[in-house]
């Protein structure tokens, strides 16, 4: 449960302050992923991914003073971290180091420092790891940074992911050691302010994704090294006997290389094209009847490198993988649904039965090239109606199946709102404003509305190459969210779909499974919860959401991962709230679903209700523990 009143924190830094160990410790602690994020983005790109991911963290690591110190740069802010002298003394550590590695390894001194080798610790030994990747605007504004001198990186990190006014940026690039601080902020102004893309996950190095070396090269030195041995005399005899011999793999194929099935995968010429009309008769409507569609179907070369990199990305292959989905190489050719250019790059889609895999190259070369993949197994008509084709400025182009007629944008925060009709061009779509690269306050939401011979449905980009499927209604009994009291039920919760965000959604429902009258008379507020399956099977994610009568949006007062709530296998929920009205009063307002005998509450709040509604009066900050009794006998607790 959580108060729906928001307090205003105030508070003031005084002039250096001075900070212990366990004071930066705390704020090292409460902040790291920010702190890395910031060394990161501070680091030459020049390093490599890998490189950069574990210098950042042992930057950070290595922030700590040895004894008390003074935190001699405090930015103007008041409020949050901005205020924390042990977080402003540790963020000055870490961007100066940072900015010391980017410089000359032999810069007029005999020994280079500490932050500018290799890091001792953390390693990690036999794999390569990297966040994971964003889209083309990321991929871009990464190219562009990588343009400017250390110094002007730093001040656009700190202007866009810190929220620092001008002044404040010249006080910690000139404590952190810069020279010329203004410069690097007119340097950093030749940039756009795409402040947002610093909080994608292209930067974010603990969030990561691995990959293993190089295993040729590996595999090389291990020879090299056995060579030295009597091993190999050993080996060479064994390998001398008539016949076959017996190896350790037995009857096992020849090593991948050498696999005739791994490299008929490989084909190009192998690739599976469904005929354009094959949907119509086919007895399944998914991804396996998607025609091939495109400009460049027929480029070998260019499939033949999508096809490699599926099978072995090399370190400068951006690849994402939605959780629960495998990343290896296709076992047999296949199936081609898309080979095209689409804005700025050649992109190929795949499909081999489990997965969709996205390849997506530059126009000019390969450099920069992304490796994208999503699970697919089991899809439906409807979930089979869209892929995400490319994400360029905020918007996200999709190719439509062939089944669909018509594609439109809707935004679900409107529900009255009528739609803006896409065109449809081969199969694609005309661009969507994405509702997932958004910043700021979330005053809409758009979803794609698809019609086909089979009904109309609603769709959501979540971040993924599929889009989520939107529903409403009891589980159990779900229905697409496309009629009009379903647009009603979902507006007030539109918003909240942003917690599902990269998480391998399949589909999202809501259940307004109750109403309750307010104590003061004031209307009834409305309980919602909504419910993200996942391809993979587990990772559900169940939020129970309250609206106050009039209020524009809900708010989302408690949650569950991996929970049978609210699903067809437990279609129940229980959940509660502390309520302020109008008079000052605070209340313990909790729901549950109708088929509930009795509810009660124990704890900081005790009191008990038959039926599914309670109401208690309380204290602001009360906690208390929810039970429900279904009518069946059955008891449920509420969620948290």
């Amino acid at each position: 449960m959580q108060s729906q009143d928001v307090a205003q924190r105030h508070s003031s830094a005084a002039a250096d302050p001075v900070v212990d160990v366990e004071r930066a410790e705390a704020a090292r602690v409460e902040h790291y992923p920010r702190l890395v994020r910031l060394a990161y983005l501070v680091l030459p790109p020049s390093l490599g991914r890998n490189r950069r991911v574990l210098t950042a963290h042992a930057l950070t690591q290595r922030a700590l003073p040895r004894k008390r110190a003074r935190a001699s740069v405090i930015p103007s802010q008041s409020t949050g971290r901005e205020s924390d002298p042990g977080y402003a003394y540790v963020r000055l550590r870490v961007l100066r180091t940072a900015l010391e590695a980017g410089l000359p390894v032999l810069r007029r001194r005999a020994w280079p420092k500490r932050s500018q080798l290799p890091p001792l610790l953390p390693q990690v030994w036999g794999l390569r790891l990297f966040p994971r990747s964003g889209g083309a605007d990321e991929l871009a504004l990464d190219q562009r940074l990588s343009a400017l001198s250390a110094p002007a990186r730093a001040a656009y990190v700190l202007r866009g992911l810190e929220r620092l006014a001008d002044a404040d940026v010249c006080t910690v690039l000139t404590a952190a050691g810069v020279g010329d601080a203004q410069a690097a902020l007119a340097e950093a102004d030749t940039l756009a302010a795409q402040y947002a893309l610093l909080d994608s996950p292209e930067f974010d190095p603990c969030s990561l994704q691995a990959r293993p070396t190089d295993l040729m090269r590996r595999r090389q030195h291990l020879k090299a090294a056995l060579a030295a041995t009597a091993a190999i005399a050993v080996c060479g005899a064994l390998l001398a006997l008539p016949g076959d011999g017996w190896g350790p793999d037995g009857a096992a194929a020849p090593v991948y290389a050498q696999n005739p099935s791994a490299r008929a995968a490989l084909d190009p010429a192998r690739l599976t094209k469904v005929p354009a009309a094959a949907w119509q008769s086919a007895t399944r409507t998914d991804f396996s009847v998607w025609p091939a569609r495109g400009d460049l179907v027929d480029d070998s070369a260019l499939l033949r490198r999508a096809l490699a990199v599926w099978a072995r990305p090399g370190e400068t292959v951006r690849v994402s993988v939605t959780p629960g989905t495998p990343s290896g190489g296709p076992a047999g050719p296949p199936q081609l649904l898309y080979a095209g250019t689409v804005d700025r790059a050649r992109v190929v889609i795949l499909h081999d039965g489990l997965r969709i895999a996205r390849y997506a190259e530059p126009m000019d070369g390969t450099a920069g090239a992304a490796l994208d993949f999503a699970r697919t197994d089991g899809a439906s008509r409807g979930e089979a109606s869209a892929v995400v084709l490319a994400r360029t400025d905020g918007n996200v182009r999709y190719l439509m199946a062939p089944w669909v007629k018509k594609a439109a944008e809707r935004d679900l925060v409107k529900p009255g709102s009528g739609t803006m009709e896409l065109t449809l061009t081969d199969g694609i779509a005309s661009p969507l404003a994405s509702p997932v690269t958004r910043s700021g306050a979330c005053t809409s939401w758009n979803a794609l509305e698809v019609t086909d011979g089979s009904g109309t449905r609603l769709l959501t980009d979540l971040g993924e190459l599929v889009p989520a499927r939107l529903t409403s209604g009891r589980p159990g009994s779900v229905r697409d969210a496309t009629g009009a009291q379903a647009r009603r039920t979902w507006a007030p919760f539109a918003c909240s779909l942003a917690n599902a965000r990269g998480q391998g959604v399949r589909s999202v429902n809501a259940w307004a499974y109750a109403r309750q009258p307010l104590p003061d008379g004031s209307g009834a507020a409305a309980w919602v919860c909504t419910r993200a399956e996942t391809w993979r099977g587990g990772g559900e994610r169940v939020l129970a959401q309250f609206q106050s009568p009039g209020g524009t949006y809900g708010a989302v007062v408690a949650k569950a991962d991996g929970d049978p709530a609210c699903g067809a296998k437990d279609p129940h929920v229980l959940a509660g709230v502390l309520w302020k009205s109008a008079g000052g009063e605070w209340y313990l307002l909790a729901a549950s679903s109708r088929d509930t005998e009795s509810v009660s509450a124990t704890g900081g709040v005790n009191g008990s209700a038959e039926g599914h509604l309670l109401t208690v009066r309380t204290k602001q900050g009360a906690h208390a523990e929810l039970k429900a009794t279904l009518e069946s006998g059955r008891s449920i607790s509420g969620l948290r």
